[in-house]
């Protein structure tokens, strides 16, 4: 009912950079949240970056000041642009969405399938 589809993973030297782009479509009432998670090989799944239902962004420490979040809310589209890549970037980063379908009470997490990011040293 509800997709999301990212594109824009793949392989880089470290400092380095790559845009990932991610898109929502399916049967759409509200998003009100969006973001994009990490996992790296025997780590648990965190947090890169997101917008809140009020709109702000925000970054975990290890990437800020490298990686900027951008989203095109009439296209459901969300953006990471990642900057300065360094080797521990590397692994697969999700996009997350918060998504109503048929009205404003109900919101439900939805997962992209996976991007995977390697950067080399």
């Amino acid at each position: 009912q509800v997709q999301l589809v990212e594109s824009g993973g793949g392989l880089v030297q470290a400092g380095g950079s790559l845009r990932l782009s991610c898109v929502v479509s399916g049967v759409i009432f509200n998003i009100n949240a969006m973001g994009w998670y990490r996992q790296a090989p025997g780590k648990q799944r965190e947090l890169v970056a997101g917008f809140t239902s009020g709109g702000s962004a925000s970054y975990a420490d290890s990437v800020k000041d490298r990686f900027t979040l951008s989203s095109d809310y009439a296209a459901n589209a969300l953006y990471l642009q990642m900057n300065n890549l360094k080797p521990e970037d590397t692994g697969v980063y999700y996009c997350h969405a918060e998504v109503a379908t048929t009205g404003w009470t109900f919101h439900y997490d939805y997962w992209g399938q996976g991007t995977q990011v390697t950067v080399s040293s």
